[in-house]
């Protein structure tokens, strides 16, 4: 009898059937995170007296792009807000990857003196915190960044989580071979950190990029404590005001009488779902960017 020979390239091959059933599962599994923003999108632009008489549906029964109207009701303000928000998305994100990468890499070193006192460091602002009042009183009384655009930067600029993860992936990923070569050739510390670690860390970077792009993106809640000026609102915090006076509307039309049929026309869900598509704009062309620094980062860093 003839034994049936495995060769390395027959390793790791998928079968006919095997991959058929991972498609269907990847499909639906598509299909499950793409319906939930078609159904978003389908309410924003159905007529508000449609969406409360028959609920939510897909494919929208009646066409209005009311709810637009009236999100856009300042446009000004809603493309001012893009702007501060795409700024802040921007500088933060980088000026954090460059804080957290430059922290955590000392710490990966095993010949850092004091890496255990600023690992300690680390660990001991993610298990306690001063509490908002003493934060707040440190923007705004001794760093007075109040009503700057630094207010809502500082506050993801270094996330000790991160940090863990960076230098995590320095111990396990950086091999010391590489460093001790680099020395032997007469490299700086900081000719070794730019041109060899970070070029070998892409996947990291991209990792905690993305989640740093989400953090300023999202963030409504450093705007709300810190600024006060209408042309600093980046537009989360523009569109969490327009909720927020759409609420308000809502409630107090329930006990105006006859002034309740005129309230009952500015749309409230419709509005909100409008709120939720022109909030993630941009931020959906971030995934396809970072996906191709997965890839590429990936296949960067062997040794040979």
């Amino acid at each position: 009898m003839k034994k049936n020979k495995i060769t390395y390239q027959d390793v790791g091959k998928i079968g006919k059937t095997s991959n058929l059933l991972l498609n269907i599962i990847m499909i639906l599994l598509a299909l499950a995170c793409i319906y939930p923003l078609l159904l978003v999108f389908g309410i924003s632009i159905t007529d508000e007296k449609t969406v409360t008489l028959e609920g939510y549906r897909l494919i929208p029964k009646v066409i209005s792009f009311k709810a637009y109207d009236y999100v856009f009701t300042d446009a000004v303000d809603i493309f001012r807000a893009y702007g501060v928000t795409i700024l802040v998305t921007l500088l933060g994100s980088i000026m954090s990857l460059i804080v957290i990468s430059l922290y955590a890499y000392p710490l990966s070193r095993k010949d850092f003196k004091y890496k255990t006192f600023f690992t300690f460091i680390v660990f001991f602002t993610m298990l306690f915190n001063a509490g908002l009042v003493p934060w707040y009183m440190v923007y705004t009384n001794i760093l007075h960044i109040k009503n700057t655009l630094f207010a809502m930067i500082l506050p993801g600029l270094m996330t000790p989580l991160y940090v863990l993860i960076m230098r995590t992936f320095y111990v396990t990923t950086i091999p010391e071979s590489i460093i001790e070569a680099a020395k032997v050739d007469g490299a700086s510390e900081f000719r070794i950190f730019t041109q060899i670690v970070l070029p070998l860390s892409k996947p990291s970077l991209a990792t905690i990029g993305l989640f740093n792009v989400l953090f300023y993106w999202n963030d409504w809640y450093s705007p709300l404590l810190f600024i006060t000026d209408e042309k600093l609102y980046n537009l989360q915090y523009l569109l969490y005001r327009i909720n927020q006076s759409i609420t308000y509307i809502t409630s107090q039309s329930n006990s105006l009488g006859n002034v309740s049929e005129i309230l009952a026309n500015i749309p409230s869900q419709t509005a909100r779902m409008a709120m939720a598509i022109i909030a993630i704009g941009p931020i959906v062309l971030a995934y396809p960017f970072f996906q191709k620094y997965f890839v590429e980062g990936l296949t960067v860093g062997s040794i040979k």
